[in-house]
């Protein structure tokens, strides 16, 4: 979990990036604490406007690799630019760049919205000529325009992240970074947050970058870096991920499950297994081959279900265990 830090000076005047240039750029990052290796040597780039995941269990470094990519933490070894910004030489065109939404709140519920806002401003000297049209505006997009003098902690927890949302792109950064931003929503909240989250790309064209255990949200991002044990292990658009493990999951209650598995083999080619619960085997295009397993498999056919491959399928792949999320949404 990240730690907001003490304010530090900002440089007066942010560059905006080189067109072309990488929204993130990460080279043989390494994070090595006494005794532990945190982060283990990572290379990473993300597009600018992208929206990109980092899956992984609690433990695997992903905190500590955005601590990194958000100058709150230095590199043991390695490179780190953000929006074309040094993070070492330049830390404060990174901060001017950046906005971060922690894992736990860090908003001053004894203040209403709008002044959890305008305190942001005054950290980052936003002109006030032009602040209360921006604080308006954000209020809008987190649609919390109705509560803008209500005290926030008055808020649900979904109103709460999406006024933190809100308040880490006020600044207009390049990039947005989001630890874990739906540990503790329920449901409807979470679909939400990532209708707000669409709409923040639509309108500020923002690069978003967020760490998640939840395989649900890593499905909606562009492109997914798989890290475990300090390694990335696996990065690509969810499909490309999922490509490598081929063949869908197909499951079968029959009325003679034995006679079934040997027409399987002889007459499709296809080798079953057989479980405690029925029968199993792997093919390409499984929802198209289910109707013509049916007809002819010569026993009747109590029950036919159809598995994709699952980005948890994938994790389990690269790495010989699945991301495990207990009651209180902790991975591990």
């Amino acid at each position: 979990m990240l730690r907001s830090p003490r304010p530090r000076a900002l440089d007066s005047a942010a560059a905006a990036p080189t067109e072309g240039v990488p929204a993130i750029r990460a080279t043989g990052v390494r994070k090595s604490y006494p005794g532990v290796d945190a982060v283990r040597g990572i290379d990473l780039t993300v597009a600018q406007g992208e929206t990109f995941g980092f899956l992984g269990p609690n433990g695997a470094g992903k905190t500590t690799t955005i601590a990194m990519l958000c100058t709150l933490v230095a590199p043991t070894a390695g490179r780190i630019e953000v929006a074309g910004h040094d993070t070492r030489t330049a830390p404060g065109l990174v901060r001017r760049n950046l906005g971060l939404v922690f894992q736990e709140t860090t908003l001053d519920g004894d203040l209403t919205a709008a002044e959890n806002l305008r305190f942001h401003a005054d950290l980052y000297a936003m002109p006030r000529a032009t602040l209360p049209a921006r604080v308006e505006a954000m209020l809008e997009l987190a649609g919390l325009t109705a509560w803008r003098d209500r005290l926030v902690r008055t808020f649900s927890g979904g109103m709460r992240r999406r006024l933190e949302i809100a308040r880490g792109l006020l600044h207009g950064p390049r990039v947005l970074f989001l630890d874990e931003p739906t540990v503790g929503l329920d449901p409807q909240a979470r679909t939400q947050l990532w209708d707000q989250l669409g709409e923040v790309r639509e309108r500020e064209g923002t690069t978003l970058f967020l760490t998640t255990h939840y395989l649900e949200e890593a499905e909606r991002c562009d492109r997914v870096a798989i890290i475990d044990d300090g390694r990335i292990v696996a990065q690509g658009s969810p499909a490309e991920l999922k490509s490598v493990l081929g063949a869908d999951r197909i499951d079968l209650r029959t009325g003679d499950d034995r006679e079934a598995a040997v027409t399987l083999l002889e007459r499709f080619g296809i080798e079953a297994v057989a479980g405690p619960h029925g029968l199993r085997v792997h093919a390409e295009n499984g929802a198209a081959l289910v109707p013509r397993l049916c007809a002819g498999l010569g026993v009747p056919v109590y029950e036919v279900t159809v598995t994709r491959p699952s980005l948890d399928d994938v994790f389990l792949h690269h790495t010989g265990h699945r991301i495990r999320v207990d009651r209180n949404g902790d991975a591990g």
